[in-house]
């Protein structure tokens, strides 16, 4: 049997799908997990990426008879790997969540405000983004930035590993800080600017059309990972970018992915620019545009309340559902690691409303809650954009198993929340990329011919409008830097 591989490497593990070229049916799945990184320090050595995809893939391919004949690889957006001339990762990876580089994104606003970055970029500085992380490097080892000779997020080096082709595409470019997704074109004169003056051009990668492929597969990692010697491997592109297709992501619908980091998402096929910084207006992986907010926690949030609950994510789950909806319930601003959006690296979380009679099902709730607020402000910015969110409310990522999290956007939005049989969007868009690429067709098209069921509906049950602006209130009063 002929299957593509659809590669999804995350922060958290590497995962491979294996789909029939000409079906998309799922003929296995491999996994294998990356090192564990904690904020506001999270570095990886890309290495460890490339030895969760050799074993990740061994998985898949234990028990099957198959010929893989093309790849696609999506990934952790924004990470910097820094490479010398022969190719050598020249330090760790600082990966999207991590928030060292907070004070190089505040110099950078400092230099051009919000509103210049995102008619330039499309996006604004802050610590997840790549420009940041170059500044700081740049800035704090200089021997290092020195030597730099090729610039790489992990979805591109992965690629480069496989083919040997120093290529990204526009998705993960735009989310660089340095790549003007509207024009198709690297930003020099923003480096040479702002982070220091030398040939940037050798150092950034060749930036490939939605459907164009990166090569074929290097002979010498054919017998390493199992592949065809002919595989065809496809551009590849960013995590939520990718999974936006495995989902079959529409116009009109809007996507709640909760997995470490939580990201609302919709397509158009128009360029956004947000001159307040709120939504990042990235490209998408079939040549069109992809708004979304990106929020630093997730379902670590509701991992770190299990763990102080001594409750497993079952038992969560249940304890939040049985909460009564207390109009003075606690409310959480769910800032555990600094966060995104808003751009707050320096913030923690901050749980308000407890009383004596506070219950282990409140703060089970409060955790959620706190999740989904941050995702539904996050909504309203695209919202405010004219951006349609009136389609399909699709939930995905492993938060998206947890009927507490579906529940709760239901009620928040006021709208059914879907999700599909995609649970792992990512791999399976980047397996949509593959198919596309190796069959001629268009990605479009592909995701259109691939578009997965329904696989449940969650309809709104409840009105909890009654603790938003008490959110708001909560989460407002963090300001960079503060400790409460």
């Amino acid at each position: 049997m002929e299957v593509v591989a659809g590669v999804d490497s995350s922060t958290q593990s590497c995962t491979v799908e294996l789909r029939d070229v000409m079906t998309g049916a799922l003929v296995a799945t491999g996994r294998a997990p990356h090192p564990v990184t904690h904020p506001p320090v999270s570095e990886q050595d890309p290495e460890a990426w490339w030895s969760a995809l050799v074993a990740a893939m061994a998985d898949a391919r234990r028990d099957v008879d198959v010929r893989i004949v093309g790849v696609g690889v999506g990934a952790q957006c924004h990470g910097l790997v820094a490479s010398g001339a022969d190719g050598t990762v020249l330090r760790p990876a600082r990966l999207w969540n991590d928030t060292t580089s907070g004070p190089q994104a505040a110099a950078l606003l400092e230099r051009h405000p919000a509103s210049w970055w995102a008619q330039q970029i499309g996006i604004v500085p802050s610590a997840a983004i790549t420009i940041s992380k170059l500044a700081l490097l740049a800035e704090t080892e200089p021997e290092t930035f020195a030597r730099v000779q090729h610039l790489s997020v992990p979805h591109d080096w992965l690629t480069y590993r496989l083919t040997g082709r120093r290529m990204t595409d526009r998705s993960d470019a735009s989310g660089t800080g340095y790549y003007s997704a509207a024009t198709g074109q690297w930003r020099t004169d923003i480096l040479d600017a702002l982070v220091a003056e030398r040939d940037w051009t050798p150092l950034l990668p060749e930036v490939l059309a939605p459907d164009e492929a990166a090569g074929r597969i290097l002979p010498d990692v054919v017998a390493e990972l199992g592949i065809d010697p002919s595989a065809l491997v496809s551009a590849g592109g960013g995590d939520q970018h990718l999974a936006a297709q495995g989902i079959g992501l529409g116009e009109g619908d809007i996507a709640y992915s909760l997995g470490t980091s939580g990201v609302v998402f919709a397509t158009t096929p128009d360029p956004v620019i947000d001159v307040t910084g709120a939504v990042d207006g990235v490209a998408n992986v079939t040549g069109g545009y992809l708004p979304l907010v990106c929020t630093l926690n997730a379902t670590k949030v509701t991992d770190t309340v299990a763990r102080l609950l001594a409750v497993d994510h079952t038992e969560l789950t249940a304890l939040a559902l049985a909460a009564p909806l207390d109009a003075e319930r606690p409310v959480l601003a769910a800032y555990l690691d600094g966060e995104r959006s808003p751009r707050l690296p320096g913030a923690r979380g901050m749980l308000a409303g407890l009383t004596t009679a506070t219950t282990r099902e409140e703060l089970a709730l409060a955790a959620f809650e706190g999740v989904v607020l941050g995702l539904v402000r996050g909504e309203r910015a695209l919202d405010a954009l004219g951006i349609p969110v009136s389609g399909h409310t699709i939930a995905i990522g492993g938060g998206a198993r947890s009927l507490a999290y579906r529940q709760i956007i239901a009620d928040m939005t006021g709208r059914a929340v879907h999700t599909v049989d995609a649970p792992e969007g990512t791999a399976r868009g980047a397996a949509i990329q593959a198919a596309a690429v190796l069959r001629g067709e268009t990605v479009a098209d592909v995701t259109a011919q691939w578009r997965p069921e329904v696989t449940s509906v969650t309809e709104p049950a409840a009105d909890r409008s009654d603790v938003w602006d008490r959110y708001i209130r909560v989460a407002d009063l963090q300001a960079d830097g503060d400790r409460f």
